[in-house]
């Protein structure tokens, strides 16, 4: 992969320690703000780097002039190795992130997570740490969190029927992390994605 000097995208299978992980990078070429990697819903509930939400924030902030980059989890698509509860995956999006920061090495990094993607993001985040930190309707109560740091965003919807809005707001809370509430908004933002552009826009202060 060569740097780019107008939008380009590239189509990988990068080396990581369940074996080759399918990842999509979106350069926008010229000016380029910053490298966000963004991380997908529960593999073994369909979540994929195709999933919707994770589509419109890799292409928003490419659209901003971030360098975007999304992968499949092991076990997704065209990676290899199987569902590991996030300790795994953890690992592999470790070796996507090194390897995709090499080539961009003075860019401002950005993490972001959907649902199971963020919990795996906010464990990338404490290992490795990030410029931001953005966790969107985050699996709480799910899995065991990491402590985060303090300028972590927190977008999540009002009607949320996996993960409820209060829990969120408590967990949020106890950390001192900003929460931004997408009014009307189930798990999956049906109907929604729009104003969780708005509220990534904001957040990201694109």
């Amino acid at each position: 992969m060569s740097l780019a000097t107008a939008a380009q995208r590239f189509k990988l299978r990068i080396d990581a320690p369940a074996g080759k992980i399918e990842t999509v990078v979106n350069d926008p070429g010229g000016e380029r703000r910053g490298l966000a990697v963004v991380a997908h819903p529960h593999p073994l509930h369909g979540g994929s780097m195709d999933n919707k939400v994770v589509h419109m924030l890799s292409q928003t902030l490419c659209e901003h002039g971030f360098v975007s980059v999304r992968s499949n989890f092991r076990g997704v698509g065209q990676s290899e190795g199987v569902y590991d509860a996030g300790e795994g995956e953890t690992e592999d999006l470790l070796a996507v992130i090194r390897f995709v920061h090499e080539r961009y090495p003075d860019l401002p990094l950005i993490l972001l997570g959907f649902s199971f993607g963020a919990y795996v993001q906010s464990r990338v985040a404490s290992q490795l740490g990030a410029d931001k930190l953005v966790l969107v309707a985050p699996a709480v109560g799910m899995y065991e969190f990491p402590p985060l740091p303090v300028d972590t965003v927190v977008i999540h919807g009002e009607n949320d029927e996996l993960i409820p809005l209060q829990r969120v707001q408590q967990w949020a809370a106890q950390q001192g992390l900003s929460l931004q509430v997408v009014p009307g908004a189930d798990h999956f933002f049906n109907r929604k994605l729009n104003e969780l552009k708005e509220a990534l826009v904001q957040s990201c202060g694109c």
